[in-house]
């Protein structure tokens, strides 16, 4: 038992100052969106080589078969690029209780090996079906990345930059994307199986480089304060801040986190297993401090991030340009596009901390939809064979990557990982993180029907319906989603028991929940409170 943690009323005492090292233990751990930006960016171009699509569909190249029809079937087309967001889906649901059972750290090691496994099979592929089959395999492991990466660099950054470094996982995926078209770009005119199996085999490096510096790294101390083993809870958090053990802000930061898991704990009574998930789903629709209320706007937060449209140029921005028309290298467009998204990422390092994370979504919404709807009167009103009209569109595509980018990229992770309460914050980001790539797989699968030329064949009209869900996004912000800048996870809580998101980037912490569980007389939180979460984390 520790010899009694320092209960403090002061707000601006309950986490230790910055250190270089919790800068770095962050930014290591944002390296899982890697695995999801590069997935994006290598699919994309693979689609567009010659070898691939005379392997996987045994056609001979022209013009023994024509252009038009030398290319995989919109269906192929879909389940390749949708299974894989259909096991990250999974990935993601099974991930938040893995990580309870096991913890933060090891579920991230484990989803690294799912993804090596996939891998390999990909890479061995010479068919649709082991290909597709490899994916969703890797799409396990990506779905554990993408939950419990952002769970583990919530629960262990520093309030004054959490938004900052959980967007450098953003940061990451726009990284991976970069990568991969550069891959694609040398070794697209290959005529042997490297043109696809290298860009799919480099992979290997990426889970390698995260899953050793990962095993380096300190547990959550959240997760073990949620498991009852407060003194590892303590040594955890000592090595996150740089502080030693009984450091008067070790000890003030952890009364706070085991005094609100208390009080959570009371108002969320823990039962069964099916209990436990049931109460993700508990509380007042009406009332935004309510778990149900908080898991909607998790789910529906990744549902809109998706609906901006953006991975539709990812996914399928080089066949989308080859039906243009007047572009003669789509491959270096698509490029164009993944350096717009990298160059534009960073901005959101410092907008997130200096505007807040509601701004940023309302007005790159805004943003976003001026571009879209510019790109679908241009691509209406004018031929695409008018290289002029070709070249504005494409400027406000980029324009519309960087709002992107800048904004709900970064900021939609960063809210989901700091909106639920511990009780049911590993499952409450496993289903916000599964909505996103449920939606990302719906939009994977229909995407190609949009644009297909057998099929919608819509062509940059398709930027109708992106600007039109962008609308719906910048209106859904305004009115649904909180200011959570420069608040500790526990005070978000607080502020969402208390205030509406129209007004929440007013409200500020007036007392701790340590304070308000009662204090004995020589200031320290009682024994009971820290006995209690103890002997509760034994039966998890």
């Amino acid at each position: 038992m520790p010899a009694g943690l320092v209960a403090t009323a002061d707000t601006s005492r309950v986490e230790a100052p910055m250190t270089f090292k919790a800068y770095l233990m962050c930014a290591f751990a944002s390296f899982g969106g890697l695995f999801f930006g590069y997935d994006i960016g290598y699919i994309n171009s693979v689609f567009g080589m010659p070898f691939f699509i005379h392997t996987f569909t045994g056609k001979p190249y022209p013009p023994a078969t024509p252009e038009a029809d030398f290319a995989l079937s919109a269906p192929n087309t879909s389940l390749i690029t949708s299974i894989l967001s259909a096991g990250t889906f999974f990935g993601a649901i099974v991930a938040g209780d893995v990580a309870d059972f096991i913890g933060r750290k090891y579920a991230i090691l484990l989803g690294c090996a799912l993804f090596i496994v996939g891998i390999i099979l990909q890479t061995a592929s010479t068919t649709v079906g082991l290909l597709s089959g490899g994916r969703f395999i890797a799409g396990l492991g990506v779905g554990f990345e993408s939950a419990i990466v952002i769970l583990y660099m919530s629960e262990i950054a520093p309030r004054k930059v959490r938004g900052a470094l959980v967007a450098g996982y953003q940061f990451c995926i726009t990284i991976g994307i970069l990568l991969a078209s550069c891959v694609d770009y040398a070794t697209q005119n290959r005529l042997d199986s490297g043109s696809y199996r290298i860009p799919i085999g480099v992979q290997f490096l990426w889970a390698l480089i995260l899953g050793g510096g990962i095993a380096s790294l300190p547990e959550s101390p959240r997760y073990y304060v949620k498991r009852g083993r407060i003194e590892k809870a303590i040594k955890s958090l000592s090595s996150l801040r740089g502080q030693p053990n009984d450091s008067e802000y070790i000890q003030a930061e952890l009364a706070e986190i085991v005094a609100n898991h208390e009080y959570e704990l009371q108002v969320i009574p823990q039962g069964s297993y099916f209990a436990s998930w049931a109460n993700c789903f508990k509380g007042s629709l009406w009332h935004q401090g309510s778990n149900l209320r908080r898991t909607i706007l998790g789910t529906s937060l990744q549902m809109m991030q998706q609906w901006t449209g953006v991975n539709f140029i990812f996914y399928f921005g080089t066949r989308f340009f080859i039906q243009l028309g007047s572009i003669k290298n789509p491959f270096l467009i698509s490029l164009i596009t993944t350096l717009v998204n990298v160059c534009s990422t960073p901005i959101s390092f410092w907008t997130i901390e200096r505007f807040g994370r509601r701004p940023l979504l309302i007005y790159g919404a805004l943003g976003m939809l001026s571009c879209q709807f510019i790109v679908a009167i241009i691509g209406t009103c004018v031929s695409t064979s008018n290289t002029s009209a070709t070249a504005a569109m494409i400027a406000f595509i980029c324009l519309s990557i960087f709002f992107f980018a800048s904004t709900w990229g970064p900021a939609a992770w960063v809210v989901i990982g700091e909106t639920f309460p511990l009780p049911i914050r590993s499952r409450g980001v496993g289903l916000s993180t599964a909505s996103n790539w449920l939606w990302n797989c719906i939009l994977a699968v229909i995407s190609p029907y949009f644009v297909g030329e057998q099929y919608g064949n819509m062509g940059p009209k398709v930027f109708y319906v992106w600007g039109g869900l962008c609308t719906c996004a910048c209106v859904y912000a305004y009115f649904l989603v909180p200011e959570t800048k420069g608040l500790t996870l526990e005070q978000v809580d607080k502020m969402l028991e208390e205030t509406m998101p129209r007004t929440s980037a007013k409200w500020r912490p007036t007392t701790t929940f340590a304070a308000e569980m009662g204090m004995t007389a020589d200031g320290t939180l009682k024994e009971s409170i820290v006995h209690d979460v103890e002997r509760k984390g034994s039966v998890y």
